[in-house]
């Protein structure tokens, strides 16, 4: 008996020496649950620099001496949003001029010198904001700063010049009649913010482009040129002192100046009752689908719940409902996707996609479905709230793995006028977002009873699918 007990424990002991080795391993990496996220500063508070000179223009400088590179550029807190109607296009043509000559260089003379150093410029705007950007090895800093001075103090606006950046521009503007999602932006805009800067597109129209002059061009850009109205930025390897004491030599001189309005108020609501409208494409096999309305600002204090809530209906990719249902279970689309445009004057909120023509109907009630359902029958529960916290937390630390990013974000909320530790304080505020948050930015921001709702395909097939949803509008292209 002492024998046969012996050999047992025996056998234990080599089964576990040898299969049963695995019990006493450490869990692979795998299959250990993540480890709680950092939270802390996004930036150290000794690599960024914040600086107000006498005659108002901030400076935002970030040190990150990872690798022998830096980028430095001006920002205007103006942009397409504050030119009028009848100009539409005037901010992108100005600046795609500015980058034609500047100082003593030419259009050839400046990209050559820029190119020769290794550099790029890019001169743009957006709703918001005029922004000249150099980027370059941090060697060449007196370069990048002779380049910027002269573009943001001496464009030579040649006419030459501005002349073929305004053909360019225009033939742009025609060959977006053959793209089914500009199209149906364009009108989508025009229904819905009529006589307003936002009811056209940035770029314009052939009419309104084909109305500006060179001295209108030159005009857009030294009307804003006010510097208690920009911001200069830097980032990368640099010396924070010797920056802020170059900018303050080339543009602390700059005079006191009155700042143009900016974007009017926009209407709202809009629409006040649904409408529907197709735009007549009679060569289209595959229908496009737009449902919008007024969306929030920038600055609307709600705006992360707002937010979490539109990556639940549709702005989070295969995770929203609105792929989920359309897409995955039904098959009508390759992709459909929500949004809040985020402006300093409140732009739209929009849902769009795309699928057979014959099936046009059968979309358009699925997706006034999901929108009606996640505010009133199927609101968010505490399962969706912890997934798309959890996605959006995620998607905050995803943009912002470069320096450059994060300063990016730094110039926005100047830009706006909002906390300068915003983005220290995130993802603590997206946790706090709770559900009755969410569902009431889904009650209080969704409006599918009066959404715009445009098709842009064959007129003849599309309307008779549309019957009961509203008094139905055909345009033309």
């Amino acid at each position: 008996m002492k024998v046969h007990r012996a050999l047992l424990f025996s056998g234990a002991i080599a089964l576990l020496a040898t299969a049963g080795c695995s019990l006493f391993a450490p869990t692979p990496a795998w299959e250990e649950p993540p480890p709680p996220p950092v939270e802390g500063p996004i930036v150290a508070a000794s690599d960024l620099h914040r600086v107000t000179l006498p005659n108002g223009l901030t400076a935002i400088v970030l040190e990150d001496h990872r690798l022998p590179r830096m980028a430095l550029g001006l920002t205007l807190r103006r942009g397409a949003g504050s030119v009028d109607p009848g100009l539409a296009g005037l901010a992108e043509l100005a600046t795609e001029a500015m980058q034609r000559g500047a100082g003593d260089r030419n259009a050839l003379q400046l990209a050559k010198v820029v190119e020769d150093a290794g550099a790029s410029l890019s001169v743009g705007s957006d709703w918001d904001t005029t922004t000249i950007a150099l980027a370059g090895l941090s060697e060449d800093q007196a370069l990048l700063f002779d380049v910027l001075e002269d573009v943001a103090l001496r464009p030579r606006f040649d006419e030459g010049e501005f002349e073929k950046a305004k053909a360019q521009q225009q033939s742009e503007i025609v060959a977006a009649q053959d793209d089914p999602a500009a199209l149906i932006l364009k009108h989508a805009l025009k229904a819905l913010y009529d006589g307003h800067r936002y009811g056209l597109p940035q770029s314009g129209t052939e009419e309104t482009v084909d109305a500006i002059d060179v001295t209108a061009a030159r005009a857009y850009w030294f009307d804003r040129l006010a510097p208690r109205d920009m911001v200069f930025w830097a980032v990368g390897d640099l010396d924070p002192d010797p920056v802020i004491a170059e900018v303050q030599r080339r543009f602390g001189d700059l005079p006191a100046a009155p700042i143009p309005p900016n974007t009017p108020p926009a209407p709202s609501p809009t629409p006040t009752a649904r409408r529907v409208i197709v735009v007549d494409k009679p060569d289209l096999n595959q229908a496009r689908i737009l449902l919008a309305h007024e969306g929030i600002s920038r600055t609307e204090p709600t705006r992360i719940a707002v937010n979490i809530m539109n990556d639940a209906l549709g702005g989070s990719g295969f995770s929203s409902r609105l792929m989920i249902r359309v897409r995955s279970d039904e098959g009508l689309t390759y992709g459909v996707g929500s949004g809040f445009s985020l402006r300093s004057v409140a732009g739209p909120f929009s849902i769009s996609t795309f699928t057979r023509v014959p099936m046009v109907r059968r979309v358009i009630d699925l997706l006034l479905e999901e929108t009606e359902a996640i505010r009133s029958d199927r609101p968010i529960d505490e399962a969706e709230r912890e997934k798309f916290i959890s996605y959006d937390v995620g998607s905050f630390g995803l943009s912002l793995e470069t320096s450059e990013a994060v300063l990016s974000s730094l110039v926005d909320l100047e830009v706006h006028g909002l906390p300068e530790d915003s983005l220290d304080t995130y993802r603590s505020r997206v946790r706090a977002v709770t559900v009755g948050d969410l569902n009431e930015a889904a009650r209080t921001r969704l409006h599918p009873d009066r959404a715009l709702i445009m098709v842009l395909g064959p007129a003849d097939q599309i309307v008779p699918q549309l019957e009961g949803l509203g008094t139905i509008e055909v345009w033309q292209p």
